[in-house]
């Protein structure tokens, strides 16, 4: 039987402020024509299908168009909640669309209850794992409070495990999570935030120390040992922890730390012992990701070559340019991100933010602009700002 292991689609993300449904569009489109050129049987989504938990109506029918074509293409659908999505959204009539090659798994009620494939050598169980919020889910598993993502997941695959025992001999198996597994490297686009949560008991007293990694926890990659493969999804780089576990990755990168990734997903063959094969399928570039540094002027003269990427511009001009942005998109109509950085620093140019109660205007405007742009006005400009004062106190006593 033949998986294509993706993840992370992120559907209606945006790339600092700029819609990426085109370039998802175009992604997912060539996700469908690898089903149909690599005859799959079954495309994995490993969490994370939309952005946000309320996707737009822009999101739900790109969703709807890129899910329908691989069904066209040949293949079943299984797809599990991410901590983006929203569970409840993400599983309404997934029974029904169950009927029609389309299996969302939503809810812990539903974890150890597996997708049953079958080829011919017997019956393939698909378990695809919802994201677990710790707290909700130890709520739900009737564990102690404090169990973290690794507690919760432990717990989980205790009851895949159990349910998998109850199985004919013989009976492969896959299992689908969300989750930050100890071994993956994490990108800037997983929000990453890093906090330490103390050590808590487990139900078999092991301890439970971990680091969140936008908001998902770290789970000791053991607690997947003994399933033929493990689709595995929440960081956004192609990566693989042991043979049979893997990070398929974004299919898109979504943020700049992500340039020198290789997108792409992993073509996984299951036999009749076991895992067969896994073979790492490259994807297009559909807008490459580009930083220039260098002044205003010079970063307009050049760079021709650059006018369709997403750009992330550092300026290093002496003096803020004026409308720096607008000019950069005349010419680089994806540029996204801008950043002053001048050599020279310019917090030390003045210390605008201490109490200037008292300060005459036009020193206060001087100081507002040397520390706006990291240089003093020169002789005309003070002589302009000299002249409106004077025309505003004319105005404000014939009041």
């Amino acid at each position: 039987m033949r998986f294509l292991h993706t993840s992370d689609w992120h559907i209606g993300r945006t790339f600092h402020g700029h819609s990426l449904l085109a370039d998802q569009e175009t992604i997912l489109s060539v996700i469908a024509d690898l089903v149909a050129e690599h005859q799959v049987d079954v495309v994995l989504v490993a969490g994370d299908l939309y952005d946000r938990a309320i996707p737009s109506a822009d999101s739900v029918q790109l969703a709807h168009r890129a899910l329908a074509r691989i069904r066209e293409a040949g293949a079943q659908i299984i797809i599990s909640a991410g901590n983006h999505d929203s569970a409840p959204r993400l599983g309404a009539f997934s029974s029904f669309l169950s009927a029609g090659g389309l299996h969302i798994r939503s809810q812990i009620a539903e974890l150890a209850e597996p997708i049953l494939l079958s080829d011919d050598s017997g019956a393939v169980a698909v378990y695809a794992i919802p994201y677990l919020e710790p707290d909700i889910a130890a709520h739900l598993m009737q564990l102690p409070k404090g169990q973290g993502h690794g507690g919760v997941l432990s717990e989980a695959m205790r009851m895949i495990r159990d349910d998998l025992a109850g199985r004919p001999a013989g009976t492969r198996s896959v299992v689908l999570a969300h989750a930050f597994v100890v071994g993956g490297s994490p990108s800037d686009s997983e929000r990453s935030i890093d906090v330490r949560v103390p050590p808590n008991p487990t139900r078999d007293g092991t301890a439970v120390g971990e680091f969140k990694v936008g908001t998902v926890g770290t789970v000791p990659a053991a607690v997947f040992d003994g399933i033929d493969y493990v689709a595995l999804g929440h960081l956004h780089g192609r990566q693989r922890v042991d043979e049979a576990k893997r990070y398929s990755g974004s299919p898109l990168p979504y943020s700049f730390s992500e340039s020198g990734h290789r997108k792409g997903v992993w073509l996984v063959d299951i036999d009749a012992t076991g895992l067969a094969q896994v073979q790492p399928i490259d994807l297009p570039v559909v807008r490459p990701l580009a930083t220039i540094r260098g002044d205003l002027s010079g970063v307009l003269a050049g760079n021709d070559e650059l006018i369709e990427h997403y750009l992330t511009v550092e300026l290093t001009d002496e003096i803020r340019p004026v409308d720096p942005m607008r000019r950069l998109r005349e010419k680089f109509p994806f540029t996204v991100r801008m950043e002053w950085l001048p050599a020279h620093d310019v917090t030390a140019a003045t210390d605008f933010a201490v109490s200037r109660r008292g300060v005459p205007d036009a020193e206060l405007i001087e100081a507002f602009m040397t520390d706006c742009r990291g240089a003093a006005l020169s002789v005309t400009e003070a002589d302009l700002v000299l002249e409106a004062l004077t025309e505003l106190r004319i105005a404000e006593g014939a009041r």
